[in-house]
């Protein structure tokens, strides 16, 4: 197994529940009707740091779909699934998009980027201990 190069989201962005990593922008997200046997889940143009399991046929509320599970890269928690191929005209727009369970994953802000201010009272670089 090789090294993981993990991708790094500016701003907002939704993580994975269990280990924090960065998965999707909300600028990506489509939908948030989403149903799945967990209950709700996100469906999103695009998804970061994932592996994409096999390919399977799954019958779903919406009709049959070729489906594949995706995965968190860092933890190998399932997130959601792929969809790779949809059958019928009406449903097409969800071809190649990413469903995120919503019980699996968080809505961060990335803190890294925020400014940290000490409030508490304390002395000045010139004053003596």
């Amino acid at each position: 197994m090789g090294r993981i190069f993990v991708v790094e989201l500016d701003g907002r962005f939704y993580r994975c529940k269990f280990c924090r990593t960065h998965l999707a922008l909300p600028d990506d997200l489509v939908s948030r009707s989403f149903q799945c046997c967990r209950g709700k889940a996100y469906l999103f143009n695009n998804a970061v740091n994932i592996t994409v399991g096999a390919l399977e046929e799954r019958m779903m509320l919406s009709g049959m779909h070729t489906v594949a599970d995706i995965f968190c890269c860092c933890c190998g928690q399932i997130v959601g699934w792929k969809y790779e191929a949809v059958y019928e005209m009406r449903q097409k727009y969800k071809e190649g998009k990413f469903v995120l369970e919503r019980g699996r994953i968080v809505d961060g802000i990335d803190f890294s980027s925020e400014v940290y201010i000490d409030t508490r009272p304390s002395m000045s670089d010139g004053e003596e201990a």
